[in-house]
């Protein structure tokens, strides 16, 4: 049977500073500029989670959408809308916030709760023209 992907598109309303403890604050203006800003600054994230498999003989579904926008509202929405990604996300306590690491951290967050069968991707917009994709 051919494979199908399907996409969810979801998103979330974040603040972050990107920042490297370790270097000097000039450093860190020079490398992540405004967005090093000590006040933080915030971004309306656009993400699609792609799951790609066989669709069922019986439902037609390749994955139940509804149970995929429950599993993304449960496990990363409530954990990052309207939230300081420094301060309230555990896992960006000792990680800089960048796309590329929150892209990664809502791999990781998702892929244990669906079955190894699905290819998974996500796709994470901090801006109409800047976006991530893991794993790529």
């Amino acid at each position: 049977m051919p494979r199908v992907t399907i996409n969810r598109k979801e998103h979330f309303n974040a603040a972050h500073r990107l920042y490297n403890e370790s270097w000097s604050d000039e450093k860190n203006e020079e490398v992540f500029g405004k967005c090093n800003n000590p006040n933080w600054h915030g971004h309306n994230y656009e993400m699609v989670v792609s799951l790609t498999g066989e669709p069922n003989p019986d439902t037609g579904y390749v994955y139940d959408m509804k149970k995929l926008s429950d599993l993304i509202k449960e496990r990363v929405l409530k954990r990052f809308d309207h939230k300081n990604l420094n301060l309230d996300v555990t896992e960006f306590k000792n990680l800089n916030p960048t796309a590329e690491n929150i892209v990664k951290v809502i791999y990781d967050i998702l892929r244990p709760e669906i079955e190894d069968q699905y290819e998974m991707k996500i796709t994470l917009y901090e801006t109409e023209r800047n976006f991530v994709e893991y794993p790529g």
